[in-house]
């Protein structure tokens, strides 16, 4: 079965059912986006197929239903309504690709806790700890998402350097996440326009350095150069939004098949700048082919997964990161620690449950390890608590956590400790089958007065030369 008859299948279905397509697409494989996607080109994997034709088994369309309009009414908060279990494969990797591209989870997330802002104040205080060196003050930002911490410390950069030049690279996979961060950066262009800043798709061994190992991933390296024409944050905007036919027709991510993570269909490299400092900047704009590393900053804020293996996180993620740097160079490193009232929702639901099975202690002395030789100009700082530790918050009214707590807030702070804690979706259908989960989040929100969170940072620095 190819795309094209997919889609009619999944088309006829909607009609005689009466489903949005997008709603089938969530109740089906929790993804709403599904069926835009397959119009888009996008493939699936033949796991996902047998489970969009088990879900039309299971569930088989009726005639179309007539549209009901229903009269505004009195709102009792009730449980959400729970969909049948769908049969999922032991280590099925789109299970795990899902959660982790699930936007609706993380934009509730993002909106609704202040993790970005204190995780952006975090990395913000190493700026007086670097000393950059001409021609640039380079920072390379390890998962840029919504870009939120990213402008923000471009911000504090500007503040502190006004007079230098900035390189900035930022990796990130998902399309949404380079759409919401090139929403952002018009100002920054405008506020410092000595600036390059660069956002790429590539793996962690390969980003920092602009370059691909692979023959085969090279051949096929898409490089685009946006110089900005004009001097107002408008007219930045407007040639920033004129990228989005490249980006969607570029920025195409799968998932592998042996790791179940994300990854990039083609290689994507993309440099902006402004056309009337081109001169300035020629000695930063980067060339195809690859460019030096030598940052003066590596932002590394939550970039693996918690559950991931030691050797993971030590040899494919901080490990490069750590070589990209340059003299004085500093790699912050941020991640979720638990011992929070956001896990004790988690383990009121299943007792057993610790996603957060390495600290930094742990993984700073895999990565020395994985370094071995290489490492010996670096320092490797696990600091004391009271400096590594830092929280932060669900924002909330005061009147919202009382003795009736709204149901928006519930599933807010639900939704917030889920994601931290990186539970599953199979997971998630199973616990809300009883409604403990509310009983949970409600006892903990009224125990507290409140939900927070706690995360953890470390930094690996290379010595001055």
């Amino acid at each position: 079965m190819n795309a094209q008859q997919l889609l009619q299948e999944i088309s006829d279905y909607c009609r005689r059912s009466g489903l949005a397509e997008s709603t089938f697409g969530r109740r089906a494989v929790n993804d709403g986006k599904l069926a835009a996607r397959l119009r888009n080109g996008g493939r699936i994997t033949t796991d996902t197929l047998d489970r969009i034709q088990n879900f039309m088994a299971a569930h088989p369309a009726q005639s179309q239903r007539p549209t009901i309009i229903e009269r505004p009414r009195e709102i009792h908060p009730v449980a959400p309504p729970t969909l049948p279990a769908l049969p999922v494969k032991a280590g099925d990797p789109q299970r795990n690709f899902r959660f982790f591209d699930n936007r609706q989870k993380y934009l509730l997330f993002v909106n609704t806790c202040s993790e970005k802002w204190e995780v952006a104040h975090r990395v913000s205080e190493e700026l007086a700890h670097i000393h950059p060196r001409p021609p640039a003050v380079r920072v390379f930002d390890a998962g840029v998402g919504d870009g939120t911490v990213l402008v923000r410390v471009m911000r504090a950069m500007h503040d502190r350097f006004a007079h230098m030049p900035f390189y900035t690279v930022g990796k990130e996979i998902s399309l949404e996440d380079v759409r919401l961060t090139l929403q952002k950066m018009s100002d920054r262009f405008f506020e410092h326009p000595a600036s390059v800043l660069v956002l790429t798709n590539l793996a962690y061994a390969d980003a920092p350095w602009l370059a691909v190992k692979s023959i085969n991933a090279a051949s096929s390296l898409v490089w685009h150069e946006l110089p900005l024409i004009g001097n107002s944050a408008h007219r930045f905007e407007q040639q920033i939004v004129d990228l989005e036919p490249f980006l969607a027709q570029n920025w195409k991510a799968g998932v592998s098949q042996r790791t179940g993570n994300p990854v990039y269909e083609r290689p994507v490299v993309l440099v902006i700048y402004r056309e009337d400092h081109r001169f300035l900047l020629d000695p930063i704009i980067p060339k195809p082919g690859g460019t030096m590393a030598n940052y003066d900053l590596v932002i590394a804020s939550q970039p693996y997964r918690a559950r991931a293996s030691l050797d993971f996180k030590a040899k494919r993620v901080i490990g490069p990161l750590a070589r990209a740097l340059g003299p004085s160079g500093r790699l912050i490193a941020i991640h979720s620690h638990g011992h929070d009232p956001g896990m004790e929702i988690i383990q009121r639901v299943w007792p057993d449950d610790n996603p957060f099975i390495h600290d930094r202690h742990q993984i700073l002395k895999a990565v020395k390890h994985e370094l071995g030789p290489a490492g010996r100009d670096l320092n490797f700082n696990a600091y004391a608590d009271n400096r590594s530790l830092f929280r932060y918050v669900m924002h909330t009214l005061p009147s919202e956590i009382s003795e009736s707590i709204g149901t928006s807030t519930l599933f807010a702070a639900w939704n917030a400790a889920i994601y931290v804690a990186q539970v599953e979706d199979d997971r998630l259908g199973e616990a809300g089958a009883d409604g403990r989960y509310m009983e949970a989040t409600r006892a903990v929100l009224r125990e507290r007065g409140g939900l927070w969170f706690f995360d953890e940072s470390y930094v690996i620095s290379r010595r001055r030369a």
